[in-house]
């Protein structure tokens, strides 16, 4: 709205872009000085207050983060919890039984003790497949070798055919390698579940104490980085680290997934 005929107006600015008017009587504009203070102080106060809602926007976020890591690592100890009760030690208990039967039956009928052993070993070897599925979700010993290791192992699981392009010339800290490995997990895991790709891509290299990791698909696109649990996920761990995690999926024109990790938290 225009100011009235008998009041005279100065525009606040803010790079640029007027943010607000002052609307005075004439009489103050034989002194220009004042007026400038009171620009001054309202402009201050202008970007004060949008401080202020950048800083809770910024607390609100880092809250909703918290709770969603709390809340992942919940979820991931219950799921620990229900694999080694309903797996590995279900398998356990059976051959404790069965080598208790061994030991009955070795001297009474050897040929059923056997068939005992076979069983027991074959029990045991599955025993051991579900602890080391279950130890690569918590620490992959391939990352034991390296980040390009870890990520050509990955590669060559995906259900997706993947080629990997590391660019890392010495050792990264041991977080920021987990970081990667997992951003990498779980974004090959997506590709395989939802995106419909033909190949995939996962690019790493470090950039002026960064480490960045890329994970490109030619799948079907529309993926939201804002929603499900999986990239909400990546993004708290991302930003744990001082990090920041961007998702580019235009419907049907692929999915890429980049994480920038600091080498040191900001």
């Amino acid at each position: 709205m225009p100011p009235e005929a008998d009041r005279s107006v100065t525009y606040v600015e803010q790079d640029g872009e007027r943010v607000a008017a002052l609307v005075y009587d004439p009489l103050l504009d034989d002194d220009p000085e004042l007026i400038d203070v009171v620009a001054g102080a309202a402009s201050v106060a202008l970007e004060n207050r949008r401080l202020h809602a950048e800083a809770e926007a910024r607390l609100a976020e880092v809250r909703a983060s918290r709770q969603r890591v709390i809340a992942a690592a919940d979820a991931e100890r219950r799921r620990i919890e229900r694999n080694l009760h309903d797996g590995a030690q279900q398998r356990l208990v059976a051959l404790a039984l069965q080598l208790s039967l061994i030991r009955r039956r070795i001297r009474q009928d050897p040929e059923d003790a056997a068939q005992l052993v076979t069983s027991a070993g074959d029990e045991l070897a599955a025993s051991l497949q579900e602890l080391r599925e279950l130890a690569r979700g918590i620490h992959p010993a391939a990352l034991d070798d390296g980040v390009e290791n870890a990520l050509e192992a990955l590669a060559m699981r995906a259900a997706v055919p993947t080629s990997v392009s590391c660019g890392l010339a010495e050792p990264v800290p041991e977080p920021v390698a987990f970081a990667t490995y997992f951003v990498a997990s779980e974004a090959l895991a997506n590709t395989a579940k939802y995106a419909g790709a033909t190949s995939a891509t996962v690019r790493v290299v470090a950039e002026h104490g960064h480490t960045v990791v890329e994970i490109a698909d030619d799948g079907v696109g529309g993926a939201d980085g804002r929603h499900g649990s999986g990239l909400l996920g990546l993004a708290d761990r991302v930003a744990a680290l001082g990090g920041s995690l961007h998702v580019v999926s235009p419907p049907g024109g692929g999915t890429v997934v980049t994480a920038d990790i600091p080498h040191r938290r900001a």
